[in-house]
């Protein structure tokens, strides 16, 4: 490409340039830009850009917002009545913009400001406003304003049509006439409107006198109607809380009986409960005794063994007693901790059900005092079973420890009627040689004791005395003892112990 060509290139690029900078024009909303020239129709503009050619076209400008015409008939014009009225009015007017319409109006108002629209304009509004006052008369003009109106924007828009003007709106802001007619109509009105304001009066004040003592008539009737319906209702009211107070007294009632109803039943639970746990513990007691007479002949079915069998069941025995006897304190403090616990355990739950059910609290504790002594009367028959199969094992020589641990309370118990003795009065004082009166309350309680063991003797063949006496140092040093009433394990063990000689009974 030659230098000539390049610069041929940018001359025109150049030229392009130009024109768009300097025929670029942008019509607002309310104008319009006719752009004309070197094509038949010209280009119009309205809120658009376009480009105008420099030199071979030009840009002319036609206002297309709303202008406002004052109209006035400038003197009085004869009605259809006669009457001559001045009139003024207010139209709104804008160029039509329809591809006719704006073709027209370019012929018109082209390049025209709003000034020189309105004045030309006004006149011939004007013409046609005159011309409809003829028409119509003074009345109908005054009263209905609107009407009037609407005949001069249709009389003058035919006018309008051919400059290319659309009229909006006309309003009639005065009218006034030549001989004060229409404020003459206006007092005869205002007086007619007067009259009739005061018939009005008189006839509300009728009105108003009629209502009034209707009211007061209707008021005393209601007001009667209401005392009667107050009263009525307070009756029936007084009514209904004495049925109410009834019928709360009867539930009332009905709850207590019920109440008194469930804890006889409680009680009935617990009565029988206890009932059955006492004949239960009666009948474990009648079972205890059974296995003590079988424990007794399997004494004494024992006490026929060998002696040389006899000497070697007595020391397995007596190892195995105090093996059994470590054993029988542990599990009775075991048994004790369980039973404690178990109590506690089953008073906590009573406590706590207790809160919980409050409703039917009497039942649960009902419930629960029998479960405690039905778990209190098993207790002591499986105490009494445990004490029983050790009266198995051990024999008759547990019978000894039993009575020889009893003999202190025993003689605790035959002293304590002493105690409430205040005072003693002796009568004879043994002065024939007896003990008399002081040896007899001296000795009350040794002769009660030794009565007692002699009955021990007699009922279990047992002799305590001989017993002791096995621990006495004659016994121990002299071996001159003599114990009667021991079986064949007893006997062993005091051989063993070298303390006695036996006689078997």
């Amino acid at each position: 490409m030659t230098i000539a060509a390049l610069i041929a290139i940018f001359l025109v690029i150049a030229l392009v340039i130009l024109i768009i900078v300097t025929g670029y024009v942008k019509a607002p909303p309310d104008k319009a830009f006719i752009i004309s020239g070197w094509k038949k129709e010209p280009k119009i503009l309205i809120g658009r850009a376009g480009i105008k050619f420099p030199f071979l076209e030009r840009k002319d400008t036609l206002v297309l917002k709303q202008i406002s015409i004052d109209i006035k008939t400038n003197g009085y014009v004869p009605t259809l009545d006669f009457i001559g009225v001045d009139i003024d009015a207010v139209a709104k007017v804008r160029v039509k913009t329809d591809p006719e319409g704006i073709k027209i109006a370019m012929k018109n108002f082209l390049n025209m400001d709003e000034k020189n629209i309105i004045a030309a304009l006004t006149d011939s509004l004007q013409g046609n406003m005159r011309e409809i006052i003829g028409t119509v008369k003074l009345k109908e003009l005054n009263t209905d304003r609107k009407k009037f109106g609407d005949e001069v924007q249709e009389k003058a828009q035919k006018d309008m049509n051919a400059l290319g003007i659309e009229i909006i709106s006309c309003n009639i802001q005065k009218i006034e006439d030549e001989k004060g007619l229409i404020i003459a109509l206006g007092q005869d009105n205002m007086s007619q409107i007067q009259k009739d304001a005061s018939i009005a009066k008189a006839q509300a004040d009728k009105d108003v006198a009629i209502a009034e003592a209707e009211a007061k008539r209707l008021a005393n009737e209601a007001q009667v109607k209401a005392e009667t319906e107050i009263a009525s209702k307070q009756n029936e009211l007084r009514i209904k809380q004495a049925e109410l107070k009834r019928e709360s007294d009867i539930k009332q009632a009905e709850a207590d009986a019920a109440y008194e109803i469930q804890q006889q039943e409680q009680r009935k639970t617990i009565e029988i409960t206890t009932a059955n746990a006492n004949i239960a513990k009666q009948e474990r007691e009648i079972e205890l005794k059974r296995k003590d007479v079988e424990v007794t002949e399997q004494t004494l079915e024992a006490e026929i063994k060998k002696k040389a069998e006899a000497e070697k069941f007595a020391r397995q025995q007596k190892a195995e007693a105090e093996l059994f006897e470590r054993q029988r304190k542990a599990e009775a403090e075991k048994f004790e901790k369980e039973k404690e616990a178990e109590a506690r355990k089953v008073q906590a739950e009573a406590d706590l059900y207790a809160k919980a059910q409050e409703a039917e609290g009497i039942r649960k504790v009902g419930e629960a005092e029998a479960a405690a002594i039905e778990a209190k009367g098993i207790a002591e028959a499986e105490a009494l079973e445990k004490k029983a199969e050790a009266m198995k094992k051990y024999g008759q020589a547990a019978m000894v420890e039993m009575i020889v641990k009893a003999l202190p309370e025993m003689a605790s118990a035959i002293a304590k009627p002493l105690e409430n003795i205040d005072k003693v009065t002796i009568i004879d004082g043994g002065s024939n040689g007896g003990e008399g009166g002081i040896g007899s309350v001296g000795s009350y309680v040794p002769n009660v004791l030794a009565k007692t063991i002699e009955t021990v003797k007699e009922v279990t063949g047992l002799d305590i005395v001989d017993i002791m006496k096995a621990n006495t140092y004659d016994a121990k040093v002299n071996r001159n003892i003599n114990v009667t009433g021991l079986n064949g394990e007893q006997a062993e063990t005091a051989v063993i112990a070298g303390a006695v000689s036996t006689d078997e009974e």
